[in-house]
């Protein structure tokens, strides 16, 4: 090899390097707290005090896990069971409207389009925090407050969830297929649900995926809007297991043990719906 080609494969041997070495913090950075999380579930409390995760002698597993859907009643089952009809229902309600939503800007003429569609783009950018006493208000004048709908309600509205709807529009329907069908004789909610829907598939899914993440973490509308413990997600629910916690260590090991149970949801839905998930993020390379 001449000096010429060495000299100039240096150079992107060291990006190489530099972007594994980025990589591989960024992965450990993300999977150490999962591999904690996993090893301190298998202790009791003895040890989860003595920090001694590395100790393979003592696997409490089953046993916290008896603990903890027997703390309080089962209350644990209760929690899971809300944040999985909180989450998924209303995740596959809100990637329809969505995708709606986002299927009309792009496909249909209408006053002021853009200008609404610019206070979509505006609304992504408030924080769900800001938006929660406004929520409060609203719900308590509608008699809602402390009941299922008080959370459900507002999570299937995604300002962001419309902006990928129109992206996804843009990228997987074209034009022809519509004018083919509306030829045809088919009608504009026939066209949209036996055709572009079916084409819409990915980014469904896609935004079906974000808001579900988006739900099961939510945690500060439901500390607002409940105060029945029967009606809380598991955010909230372990969240006051481990307030609980200083004055009864027991709750020690049920919280950590239900947090591991608690990310075992999401990565099943990434797990068997990647394939179109990842299809979904590529729709604005299609134009």
């Amino acid at each position: 090899m001449s000096n010429g080609s060495a000299t100039a494969l240096r150079p992107r041997l060291l990006g190489r390097t530099a972007v594994n070495t980025v990589i591989g913090v960024a992965v450990l950075y993300t999977l150490l707290p999962v591999l904690w999380l996993v090893l301190a579930a298998t202790k009791n409390r003895d040890a989860l005090f003595s920090s001694d995760l590395f100790n393979l002698g003592d696997f409490s597993l089953v046993r916290n896990l008896g603990d903890l859907f027997a703390m309080d009643g089962g209350l644990y089952a209760r929690w899971y069971a809300n944040s999985l009809l909180y989450a998924v229902l209303g995740a596959a309600l809100s990637a329809l409207i969505s995708v709606a939503c986002g299927y009309a800007f792009d496909k249909y003429r209408f006053r002021h389009k853009e200008k609404v569609f610019g206070l979509v783009l505006a609304a992504v950018m408030v924080p769900q925090t800001v938006l929660a006493l406004p929520l409060y208000l609203m719900a308590s004048e509608a008699g809602l407050v402390d009941t299922f709908w008080a959370v459900f309600i507002p999570v299937l509205f995604n300002p962001f969830g419309v902006y990928l709807g129109r992206i996804f529009s843009q990228g997987y329907v074209p034009n022809e297929v519509l004018e083919a069908a509306r030829v045809d004789g088919a009608g504009e909610l026939t066209t949209y649900v036996r055709v572009s829907l079916r084409m819409l598939g990915p980014g469904l899914v896609t935004v079906f995926l974000f808001q579900l993440t988006a739900i099961w973490n939510n945690f500060f509308l439901p500390m607002v809007m409940l105060s029945d413990e029967h009606l809380y997600p598991l955010s909230l629910g372990l969240y006051t297991w481990n307030s609980s916690a200083t004055v009864s260590p027991e709750y020690y090991p049920v919280v950590v043990t239900g947090s591991l149970l608690a990310i075992v949801p999401l990565i099943a839905a990434f797990m068997l719906l990647q394939r179109f998930w990842r299809s979904g993020l590529t729709a604005g390379a299609v134009k």
